[in-house]
């Protein structure tokens, strides 16, 4: 491993370890280090090789030895060190099972893997004087060695019959097609329009390093559209029931029982039809499909017109949520406050996202709405969604995990998230501003119901096409058959209120990041169930307020644990 790896053996708690962790992580990966805002990081990108990725895998169990060192230690039992050793075992030992399963031989998707994190570091990477973007031409001219070190892990896992599924390879090359700028559309590639905005004093160097890195791209495209398409176009895109766990563990931080869970996501799926149906009415007259009335909604209904209109517009939601919840269901620092709405790059996946503040807040907390090419935008399909993303949902979350890094550990703030805590309390943003009154009429309303049968179906058809389920006989939609991906595609379009390219896109997602969509719903149940028992042990003295700040300020944790720590505030 590099010479710049913590090797010392001095005794350290658990929170020492775990930041020694983040320090050791961010020298072998610094795309990790721009999202925490380090400026060393800013010229550099991570070893996507086979070689790299064993680094990566001895610092796991180098750490895991050092963890059981540090709770031997006096002092490691108080509560902050232990919530930081649970984390940081669970953790460690989930990456471990994915990275010893060779799955980074694998990584191949429409929106998490080595392609896209290099393409979105840059959308993060300080660029507001001359010293950042001679930075930043470094980091372009470090592009083609980083997607070689790609290329050969995907090779070998060809070479071993470890291959990413059909369909998450086939949409890459096109995502790839866009970044090159040759999908004919007359869009510019995306790092030459990245490194347009750079001063003139370097734009010699910045243009031919951007040059370089939209070769690279296009190189890596022909690679995949000729060599790896082709190789693994036979091979199933269903991973089974054993990878499937792995990955349900890695992004859950549990070990699920995934019968239950899919009985559960049919459950959802019952409970809020219903509703749905009783919202649709109060748009169209009689008994309407949902999605009647939304689809509907799409003609008729609230709408934004404009690109830079709907990301005013969405600032302005959140800048609202802030100004309402702050003393009343939150108690937010000035630093904390702050967000920003942005448009998402084009040749992505079709969902929003958010991206996290710098460690020193220098970087805010950002959302990003991809436009897929539109200019007019229903209002129904975006309130809840940016309660969800921004406020009081993964920006309120994240951001005070970071404000309080210092109370918890870096590595708790930062690199230890569990996905299905951050989906969970996002999800459970929705329903609050619900629960508080925030959806104003039967459009937002049902557009917020839309949402969550969203994540009932991911339950739904995530669990059952990639584990071959049956479809329970009480269903309305093929009962009695297995699932397929055809199939659970016939059935998220079916649920949805989105266009045929984001539910594509969507189940294109699934195939590539197995066991992370259910994370949504499963993290949700965990919020509301640990709130009720708060609430029950506490009785009339429970304090909705103090609750909402003490759960979001203990930092990341498995869902298990989660629970246990709720309900315990």
């Amino acid at each position: 491993m590099p010479d710049t790896l913590h090797t010392d053996s001095a005794a350290r708690l658990p929170r020492q370890v775990a930041d020694a962790y983040v320090d050791d992580l961010i020298a072998l990966d610094p795309i990790q280090g721009t999202y925490l805002g380090v400026a060393a990081s800013s010229s550099r990108l991570p070893d996507y090789s086979p070689a790299g990725r064993a680094a990566l895998g001895e610092l796991l169990r180098t750490t895991l030895a050092r963890l059981d060192a540090a709770e031997r230690l006096p002092g490691a039992g108080t509560d902050a060190e232990r919530r930081c050793a649970r984390l940081l075992r669970e953790r460690l030992n989930a990456e471990l099972a994915v990275h010893e399963a060779d799955e980074d031989l694998r990584a191949v998707s429409n929106i998490h893997s080595p392609a896209h994190a290099v393409r979105e570091v840059f959308t993060l990477t300080p660029a507001d004087t001359e010293e950042e973007w001679s930075a930043i031409a470094e980091r372009l001219r470090a592009v083609p060695a980083c997607f070689a070190g790609y290329r050969e892990s995907l090779a070998l896992g060809l070479e071993r019959g470890l291959h990413g599924s059909p369909r998450p390879a086939a949409t890459f090359v096109e995502q790839l097609t866009t970044w090159a700028g040759q999908d004919g559309d007359g869009s510019r590639d995306f790092f030459g329009e990245f490194a347009s905005a750079g001063p003139e004093s370097l734009r010699a160097e910045l243009d031919g390093a951007a040059a370089a890195a939209t070769a690279a791209v296009a190189e890596l495209r022909d690679w995949m559209r000729d060599v790896y398409a082709p190789a693994v176009a036979d091979a199933p895109d269903p991973v089974g029931r054993e990878r499937y766990a792995r990955w349900s563990r890695y992004f859950n931080g549990t070990d699920l029982d995934l019968d239950e869970a899919y009985a559960y996501g049919w459950a959802e799926y019952h409970r809020l039809l219903a509703e749905m149906k009783a919202e649709a009415a109060k748009i169209l007259p009689g008994e309407p499909n949902p999605w009647d009335a939304l689809r509907h909604l799409d003609e008729h209904g609230t709408h934004i017109e404009g690109v830079d209109e709907v990301r005013v517009w969405l600032q302005g939601l959140m800048d609202e949520a802030i100004e309402n919840l702050d003393g009343t269901h939150f108690e937010l620092a000035d630093r904390v406050k702050r967000v920003e709405s942005m448009i998402a790059p084009p040749g992505g996946a079709a969902a929003p996202y958010y991206t996290n503040p710098s460690e020193d807040f220098s970087r805010p907390g950002r959302t990003w709405l991809p436009t897929m090419g539109q200019t007019r935008f229903p209002v129904y399909d975006l309130v809840s969604t940016w309660y969800h993303e921004g406020v009081p949902g993964h920006h309120l979350q994240l951001a005070q995990w970071t404000h309080v890094a210092d109370q918890l550990s870096r590595y708790q703030a930062s690199v230890g998230l569990v996905s299905a805590n951050a989906e969970g309390w996002a999800l459970y943003a929705e329903r609050l501003m619900d629960e508080l009154g925030y959806l104003k009429d039967a459009e937002q309303r049902l557009g917020y119901l839309d949402c969550q049968m969203m994540r009932a179906a991911r339950v739904i058809v995530d669990i059952g096409m990639h584990l071959g389920l049956e479809i329970p006989a009480d269903s309305p939609f093929h009962p009695g058959e297995r699932w397929t991906v055809d199939l659970a595609q016939e059935f998220f379009g079916l649920h949805s209120g989105r266009p045929a390219d984001f539910v594509e896109s969507e189940l294109t997602r699934y195939l590539s990041m197995p066991g992370q969509a259910i994370g949504y719903k499963l993290g949700e149940r965990a919020w509301l169930l640990g709130r009720d028992n708060a609430r029950a042990a506490h009785g009339d003295s429970f304090d909705l307020k103090k609750w909402h700040m003490a759960a979001l300020s203990q930092g990341s944790l498995g869902l298990d644990d989660l629970l246990e720590e709720l309900s315990r505030l």
